[in-house]
């Protein structure tokens, strides 16, 4: 069973210590926010972030506290030709944003 946007803004809301900056994390109003925490509707492609994010998160914070996973998200990231995960998952590149979380965590490993 899909697991409800409102659910998703919640976990992620509690992340980010507020939904303004979970907003600001997607680059998006903290209006839009609220209302897909109350259940109304949420675009594709910001259902699309959403679940990058929340993937992204989830993987992180299995290695770091929440504040170290948000600078990570925030960094600039030498797995990403030097670019901030957030902006990979604002840009929807699945596909970069999961090497450079395989990546991370092989040399988190190592």
């Amino acid at each position: 069973m899909p697991v409800a946007t409102a659910a998703k803004v919640e976990a992620l809301s509690r992340d980010f210590h507020s939904q303004r900056k979970l907003a600001e994390a997607l680059g998006v109003s903290p209006a839009q926010v609220s209302r897909w925490r109350r259940g109304q509707g949420i675009d594709p492609d910001n259902a699309d972030r959403l679940d990058l994010l929340e993937l992204a998160m989830s993987f992180l914070l299995r290695m770091y506290e929440p504040t170290t996973a948000e600078k990570w998200l925030f960094g600039l990231n030498p797995h990403l030709r030097h670019r901030r995960p957030i902006d990979v998952i604002r840009a929807g590149a699945t596909g970069e944003l999961l090497s450079a979380l395989r990546q991370e965590q092989a040399d988190s490993y190592a």
